[in-house]
């Protein structure tokens, strides 16, 4: 006897129809039926539940607490009674003595005005050279406190400038003239050996620094060098800005055709100093970027030419090379250019800067030197060596990541800036 109901068995040959096995036709259309039941169900359940949110509607505040007693005082009004005209008056009065006055808020805490100007430039060549300033002349004057100037203080205060990496030459320079001036009797105090060390810092950083004139050429061609990491892209998209801010038209060429992204990185720094950027595919070689960019700065008529280059040092004999041939296209295209040829130094590579300056200074003609990462140093003293060293102008020093703190090297804002504390500033 066929228990089957005729639909269910209708539901059955159609699913064989579309390819059921014809044995498990029945079994497979029940088992489409609870699935079907089963979804039904979830979603019965899912709109009733929709339906109650709804109902109770979206935060529901709780009912309102009861006014304490003095509040249904105030507001409840009070039973209606004739008021005569010349009650009108005291009753006025009689409520104004019942409610107290508001306080008046608390003023504002005053910010003294010196907080609210910008900080001079002053301070931050000090913020800068902070690291600096804390082993250098923080170390000297607490060896100086003693008040006693032997040959033992003077060969601590040797060791403190050889560890701010004023290099051997440069620190036994200025401990001669110390001594001489203990010698003497010119310097016997504490505070004269200090005044007397920060003079000849500040006689041989004069002696090197020489600002850039760009208003020597036009267009006035930089070519920027240095190896890898210290600060190249950076400090020439700084530069831009720079330029542009005073009214200069500047064109930057992307010559680091080997480092990833070199290129990329430079075309953002010129998008920001809304400058034109001469680039070609990575690979490519640095002097066609030199002759376009060369081309480009002739045809806007451009004041300023960056050109950035490869900074390969492991490989100084190709990279030198390259840089050779990149100074012939400019000057070809461009007569007596580079104008500047400026090495960018990292101030936290300490003596290893050294070595490269000389490095570079030995393979292509550097003119001036761009001391980078001042703040991020306890050694500024590499900028006084680099000097006496190498006979080298140094034309800007980074003392921080704002493009304000690439600033043109102020030889005597920088000793006043690495001799004054925060307490005497």
């Amino acid at each position: 006897m066929n228990t089957v109901p005729s639909w269910l068995q209708w539901l059955g040959d159609f699913l064989v129809r579309l390819g059921v096995p014809e044995n498990y036709g029945v079994t497979a259309a029940f088992a489409l039926i609870y699935i079907v039941v089963t979804i039904v169900i979830l979603l019965s359940v899912y709109l009733l539940f929709r339906l109650r949110k709804a109902k109770e509607g979206p935060g529901r505040k709780p009912p309102a607490a009861p006014p304490r007693k003095d509040e249904a005082d105030r507001i409840s009004p009070e039973p209606s009674k004739e008021v005569k005209p010349h009650e009108a008056e005291p009753r006025v009065e009689e409520e104004a003595e019942a409610t107290p006055p508001a306080r008046p808020a608390p003023p504002a805490e005053q910010i003294p005005a010196e907080d609210l100007r910008p900080a001079t430039l002053l301070e931050r060549m000090r913020a800068g050279l902070s690291k600096t300033q804390a082993s250098l002349v923080g170390r000297i004057d607490g060896l100086l406190q003693g008040g006693k100037i032997d040959a033992e203080t003077m060969e601590e205060l040797e060791e403190i400038l050889i560890t701010a990496d004023f290099g051997m030459k440069t620190t036994r320079e200025l401990i001669q003239a110390l001594e001489k001036k203990v010698a003497r009797g010119q310097a016997s105090a504490a505070g004269e050996i200090r005044d007397t060390l920060k003079e000849e810092i500040r006689k041989r950083l004069r002696a090197e620094a020489a600002p850039m004139n760009i208003d020597s050429a036009r267009p006035f061609v930089i070519m920027v060098v240095g190896v890898n990491g210290v600060g190249k892209t950076t400090t020439i998209g700084k530069l831009a800005r720079q330029f542009c801010s005073q009214g200069k038209k500047v064109v930057l060429g992307a010559g680091d055709t080997f480092r990833a992204a070199a290129a990329e990185q430079l075309a953002i720094w010129g998008e920001r100093a809304g400058v034109e950027v001469v680039r070609l595919a990575e690979g490519a070689d640095p002097a066609a970027v030199a002759f376009d960019a060369s081309k480009a700065a002739l045809a806007r008529k451009a004041d300023v030419l960056i050109l950035d280059t490869a900074g390969r040092l492991h490989t100084k004999v190709n990279l030198m090379e390259e840089l050779k041939k990149v100074r012939r296209v400019l000057d070809r295209e461009i007569p007596g250019a580079p104008h500047e040829t400026l090495l960018v130094l990292d101030a936290t590579t300490g003596q290893n800067a050294l070595t490269q300056a000389k490095l570079f200074k030995e393979a292509v003609t550097v003119s001036g030197i761009a001391l980078t990462k001042l703040d991020g140093t306890a050694k500024g003293g590499m900028i006084v060596a680099i000097g006496t060293e190498l006979g080298l102008p140094v034309r800007f020093v980074g003392i921080g990541e704002g493009v304000n703190d690439l600033r043109p090297f102020d030889p005597d804002l920088f000793v006043e800036a690495l001799f004054t504390s925060g307490m005497n500033a």
